[in-house]
């Protein structure tokens, strides 16, 4: 099961820059995270389901060492679920994903006020980024979102980027696939119609990659075009097409000209792990180990 099938069905190294080191990051109490769906993919390899037994999901969550936990949440009862576990084992909540419907006026008022609803009980867990992906209008080879579709989605991105701005939070927009067909229309209308200062931007860079036709200039390109929206990368590798088990700095992606990138750009991003599974990828490590391993890598990669 995709990440992005995972989210629409939630209701409504060793490369390292000498001189880079990311304290922005620690000033605003924003550690390296590991998002939820990587232990869903692992889970189901393994013949079981995340989030069955909260107590014994985040006990093997902190063996890993990640400070950091980005969940993928569906209301804010769902939160106060995970909430008791997470101060249990010490486990950061810098970022929370949250799933949208943003395109149709009622829908979107419904989101807006849910997502409102699970930032407040965030913030007391001191959260500093709420991250949105609008669903399509359906997953898979449906329709593309029309104009006005469009321009309603953005339209309230940008109003409830406003109001979750005023407790301190920032609301990052987030993109699969979908939203870079068509030239990237729904992309590009997104980040060009909302106020820098109401909606930031959550890069998922393999997404990027994979969604413009396996693409690194599209990577690149993305990071100089809108470095000043971005406050959240998601971080995935792959090798000939299909995500490796482990995160590695060379593969389809170059990371290690990434993390020049964003040093050259002066990007000062939230990093979250999202280092999935899909049904080609190799089998080796437990997810436990092969966390391990990506917290490793990703700190000696950008040198934190």
């Amino acid at each position: 099961m995709h990440r992005r099938h995972f989210i629409g069905i939630l209701p409504m190294a060793t490369f390292a820059l000498s001189s880079f080191k990311l304290n922005e990051w620690e000033e605003f109490g924003l550690p390296v995270s590991a998002n939820e769906y990587n232990w869903v993919t692992f889970y189901q390899r393994s013949g079981k389901k995340w989030g069955n037994n909260w107590d014994n999901c985040f006990a093997e969550f902190s063996k890993t060492k990640i400070p950091g936990f980005e969940p993928s949440v569906k209301d804010a009862g769902h939160l106060e679920e995970m909430t008791p576990y997470l101060e249990k084992y010490g486990i950061k909540l810098p970022s929370v994903y949250i799933g949208s419907l943003m395109h149709e006026e009622e829908m979107a008022k419904q989101s807006s006020d849910n997502i409102l609803e699970i930032a407040r009980k965030a913030k007391v867990l001191g959260t500093k980024i709420i991250v949105t992906n609008p669903n399509p209008i359906q997953w898979g080879d449906g329709p593309l979102k029309s104009d006005d579709q469009l321009y309603c989605q953005s339209s309230h991105l940008d109003l409830l980027g406003k109001e979750i701005s005023k407790m301190g939070i920032k609301l990052a927009y987030h993109t699969h696939d979908v939203e870079l067909k068509a030239g990237a229309r729904e992309f590009h209308h997104v980040l060009q119609n909302t106020s820098p200062g109401n909606l930031h931007f959550c890069m998922d860079v393999h997404w990027m990659y994979r969604g413009s036709g396996n693409s690194q200039w599209a990577v690149f390109d993305t990071l100089k075009m809108y470095a000043n929206r971005i406050v959240s990368f998601h971080l995935r590798q792959s090798k000939n097409g299909i995500w490796t088990e482990t995160f590695e700095p060379q593969g389809d992606i170059d990371y290690v000209r990434f993390a020049r990138e964003v040093k050259k750009l002066g990007i000062n991003a939230h990093l979250v792990i999202e280092q999935c599974l899909e049904e080609k990828t190799t089998v080796q490590y437990g997810a436990i180990r092969a966390h391990q391993i990506n917290y490793s890598e990703i700190k000696n990669l950008f040198n934190i």
